[in-house]
């Protein structure tokens, strides 16, 4: 990092509100998502957006962002906080002591990955819950009422942006990723992101269902990444007027090459879950995506990674005694039962597992030309001079254009099949 000590405690001081109060006494410069956001678009950048199901997670990305002097968002999905260690309530104090042993510096924001809506009663829920997180610290958030029909998503994501702060930043979703071969439309997305400006709300990242999944790629069972690029970049063009990009989700398995060329099409966020619950666990994974290997129905274990095999042996045992495919995605609920047992492995096992999750990370931040951006970020911030990131934007849409009789679905679509996409 590059800047001076007076320019950093000038910089401490414009932080968002909510960080300087949540966290009084702490240097770290944790921002808003949407300085981020500004900084990945001017430099052609993609932010990792890594979901965190244990600290140890977080220390390792923190330690290649550190290295790699790149910007980086921290994300727990709503349904991860009910089946992990780590919760809205304590990855902020996680992230505020990693980042002090760091000596502070490191770029970072906390993103509410996933925060579903698929009802009225949760979208009364988010209009407290997400508040009382920005609280605590969080910066950014992604409303997620993709499983609705479209003028539905439409509201109940209008309802919820509109009681959360504008200097927060902002994820919305169209279409439920659910895998290859589902695909939002160029449609689908101007009608909602459009229809989103025209109640004055901006969001800065959009997902969509391009292909992509959550979790493992059982290449076993024929299984393969199935991101579609081109849809990706009819996506991002169309709403680009609205100073919207993409966020790519369900990177875990993707080849990175591949990953590499994400920003030519308009993804400006990748997220990053699985493939650092593969490091904590110890499988094999592929070295050129970090899918989990899976032999004979089960994941491939490796005696010399992540948690030792004695753990192991227990985490499996009380997986089978639930009915758990040994090669499922249930194996994410193996996180709390076992958390305080991982997080109390001896100093070496633990170094090990930090030590794997930050080489992953910096291979991502050179694959996602993010060198240099945690800089690029607080210079940001300080030619602004305010602690308010609020973006410079505008109403350009006819809210008469976006009402129930205009939305891609009104005259009947697939919807929703009913099960949990969102992790």
């Amino acid at each position: 990092m590059m800047i001076s000590g007076k320019d950093y405690e000038e910089f401490l001081g414009l932080r968002p509100l909510n960080v300087q109060i949540a966290l009084p006494g702490s240097r770290c410069a944790l921002v808003s998502g949407r300085d981020i956001a500004a900084v990945a678009r001017e430099w052609g950048a993609i932010v990792m957006a890594a979901n965190i199901r244990n600290p140890l997670s977080a220390l390792g990305i923190l330690q290649a962002a550190r290295d790699a002097d790149s910007f980086v968002m921290l994300e727990l999905a709503k349904s991860e906080a009910r089946y992990c260690g780590v919760n809205f309530a304590n990855l902020p104090r996680f992230a505020e002591w990693f980042s002090a042993g760091l000596c502070d510096g490191v770029v970072f924001a906390l993103h509410m990955d996933h925060y579903a809506v698929k009802s009225a009663a949760d979208r009364d829920e988010a209009l407290s819950s997400i508040p009382d997180a920005i609280r605590m610290g969080w910066t950014s958030v992604a409303i997620d009422a993709s499983h609705n029909p479209d003028y539905r998503n439409l509201m109940f994501t209008r309802d919820v942006a509109l009681c959360i702060p504008p200097f927060t930043g902002l994820e919305v979703e169209v279409g439920e990723i659910r895998g290859s071969g589902v695909l939002s439309t160029v449609e689908e997305a101007s009608y909602f992101i459009g229809g989103l400006n025209s109640w004055g709300v901006f969001p800065d990242f959009l997902a969509i269902s391009n292909g992509s999944k959550h979790g493992t790629y059982d290449a076993s069972a024929g299984e393969s990444e199935g991101i579609d690029l081109e849809r990706t970049r009819e996506i991002a063009e169309a709403i680009s007027p609205y100073e919207c990009v993409i966020a790519q989700h369900g990177i875990s398995g993707t080849p990175l090459d591949k990953v590499g060329r994400f920003r030519q099409y308009g993804i400006h966020k990748g997220n990053v879950g699985t493939l650092w619950q593969n490091i904590v666990f110890g499988l094999e994974m592929d070295p050129a995506s970090g899918n989990a290997a899976i032999e004979n129905g089960s994941y491939v274990k490796r005696t010399d990674r992540g948690v030792p095999p004695d753990l192991w042996a227990d985490m499996v045992a009380y997986a089978d005694s639930r009915g758990w495919s040994r090669s499922s995605g249930d194996y994410k609920n193996l996180n709390l039962p076992f958390h305080h047992r991982i997080m109390s492995l001896p100093q070496s096992v633990r170094d090990r597992i930090v030590e794997d999750t930050r080489e992953w990370a910096s291979r991502f931040f050179d694959a996602f030309n993010s060198r240099g951006t945690g800089t690029a970020v607080i210079e940001r911030i300080l030619s602004m001079g305010d602690h308010n990131a609020s973006p410079v934007r505008r109403v350009i849409a006819d809210r008469s254009l976006f009402g129930p009789a205009e939305a891609p679905d009104a005259r009947g679509g697939a919807g929703s099949d009913g099960r949990d996409y969102s992790d």
